[in-house]
């Protein structure tokens, strides 16, 4: 009984702010309605879109009587977007985004609305050739660096190289993938992992070979011993059919590691 009172006060709760908002302040777009109950608990939620020119307002109430709401401003510069969401009655969860997008560059900065915010920053830039990008998050509660990753990629017809420093500048991958031929859609790759913590190297060597058009072969192995391979075919469209096995080589005595995985898509 409690429980169908506290439900019939939150939906009410619902439809009153959302109509009072949506006939009094902006043009409506659309209102989605959904609804879930497992065993006595009923899940429900209101979301509705809101448009007026460059401000989109995306707002969700749930049956917990959280408002959750984004506002996003299209280009109010060349190539800038502002979003702007929070989450009430949460007084932790405002954040604001700033987006800016050019031919040759993107960056995307983010701060938490609280005393002590996590700041985002990532950017990439660069061409068809040469790309260069950065992810980092600073933590002002601790004065911290919470993540910090770059790297940098080099890209023409047939080969594909990068480098990128990982895990707070503790990990240093190189990576390389060439294609041998086209036709067969022949390749080799190689991989170097350095940790400059444990100092440990793992190096990775692969290959791929089609067989025909529909018939892919691809194996790798690494410098700890560890050896597997794979065959893939496409028997229709979108749908696949993988064998793969694994064998640590440096452990004869333990059982290979035999897969089979079938994705099927409409």
């Amino acid at each position: 009984m409690v429980l169908g009172v506290i439900i019939i006060f939150n939906l009410f709760f619902f439809f009153f702010f959302f109509f009072f908002f949506l006939f009094f302040f902006s043009p409506l777009q659309a209102i989605t309605s959904t609804g879930t109950k497992k065993g006595e608990l009923f899940l429900a939620d209101i979301t509705t879109q809101l448009k007026n020119k460059n401000i989109t307002t995306d707002i969700k109430v749930d049956t917990n009587s959280n408002v959750c709401t984004t506002i996003t401003v299209d280009e109010p510069a060349p190539g800038v977007k502002g979003i702007f969401s929070f989450i009430v009655p949460d007084q932790k969860s405002g954040k604001v985004e700033l987006q800016y997008f050019h031919e040759h560059a993107g960056i995307n900065t983010s701060l938490g609305l609280t005393a002590t915010p996590v700041v985002n920053f990532s950017g990439v830039a660069g061409n068809h050739t040469v790309i260069f990008g950065t992810d980092v998050s600073f933590d002002t509660a601790t004065g911290d660096f919470a993540k910090y990753n770059a790297g940098v990629s080099f890209t023409t017809s047939d080969l594909i190289a990068s480098l990128t420093l990982n895990d707070k500048g503790d990990s240093l991958t190189a990576s390389y993938f060439h294609t041998v031929s086209p036709l067969t859609n022949t390749a080799v790759g190689a991989e170097l992992i350095h940790r400059f913590s444990s100092n440990e190297n793992t190096l990775t060597i692969g290959t791929q070979h089609s067989l025909d058009p529909l018939t892919t072969l691809k194996a790798r192995v690494n410098n700890y011993g560890k050896a597997s391979a794979l065959i893939q075919h496409q028997w229709r469209p979108k749908s696949l059919v993988t064998i793969s096995g694994e064998i640590d080589t440096r452990a004869l005595e333990k059982s290979a590691k035999i897969g089979l995985a079938v994705a099927l898509k409409p």
